[in-house]
């Protein structure tokens, strides 16, 4: 008796699977930083955009918006994403100004940037920003962001590609952290803030290929906001 006839299958060809992605962000790079005082408030932020890569897209973008007469934002990031977030925050101080009759206040400012980033937070703005300037009172402040609106008033922060090698350089010469020797006064004069913030975002250049070109050097006080911009590295 003959058996069966069994057909063997045989194996499919393997085909390399493919996996479509969007990838709605680019980190531009770049590095911004703020130091308060009693009664200032210094900022700064390096003008090079880059393209993720090791492409320079811009040597003129400055990262650094003035909100108020006594207010600036510092954003490091997706550059789309900060010009969006920039375009909105201008248009509720604008509506701000002219139904109350004064700008909103940068304590205000502050709280109102962290309800914005919250509520896209399933989507989030891709920006990591400083709100800095002075309060009713005169005092310099700064609050440091995530991208989500977690925020926290400091006396000292950075944001951006350089951020791990400011911030430690900041938290010695400014928050005077883990020293068992402190000569002189714990407050930075205004003048030695800005000598310290041209010092960090120049040595943050030197090792960060996404900081460099120029820097803008923001000071705030009473008598309001002041620009200055100074040369880094161009390669």
């Amino acid at each position: 008796m003959m058996e069966p006839l069994r057909l063997t299958a045989l194996p499919a060809k393997e085909v390399p699977m493919r996996q479509a992605r969007f990838e709605p962000y680019v980190d531009n790079g770049g590095t911004v930083l703020a130091i308060a005082g009693s009664d200032y408030c210094v900022i700064a932020g390096d003008t090079r955009m880059s393209d993720g890569g090791y492409g320079i897209q811009t040597r003129q973008y400055t990262k650094i918006f003035q909100l108020t007469n006594k207010c600036v934002i510092a954003t490091s990031g997706m550059q789309a994403d900060t010009l969006a977030l920039r375009k909105r925050l201008e248009t509720v101080l604008s509506r701000y100004q002219k139904e109350h009759g004064k700008p909103m206040s940068t304590p205000a400012i502050s709280q109102y940037l962290s309800n914005t980033l919250y509520q896209k937070r399933f989507f989030p703005y891709y920006t990591f920003n400083l709100v800095c300037g002075v309060d009713e009172d005169g005092v310099g402040c700064i609050w440091t962001y995530d991208a989500v609106g977690s925020h926290e008033r400091v006396k000292m922060s950075s944001q951006g590609s350089g951020n791990q090698l400011v911030q430690p350089l900041l938290d010695n010469q400014v928050g005077k952290f883990n020293q068992r020797i402190v000569d002189g006064p714990r407050e930075l004069s205004s003048e030695q803030a800005v000598s310290l913030a041209k010092d960090a975002i120049t040595s943050a250049g030197e090792r960060d290929i996404y900081t460099g070109d120029f820097a803008d050097i923001v000071v705030i006080n009473s008598t309001g906001v002041h620009w200055e911009k100074f040369n880094l590295k161009l390669d």
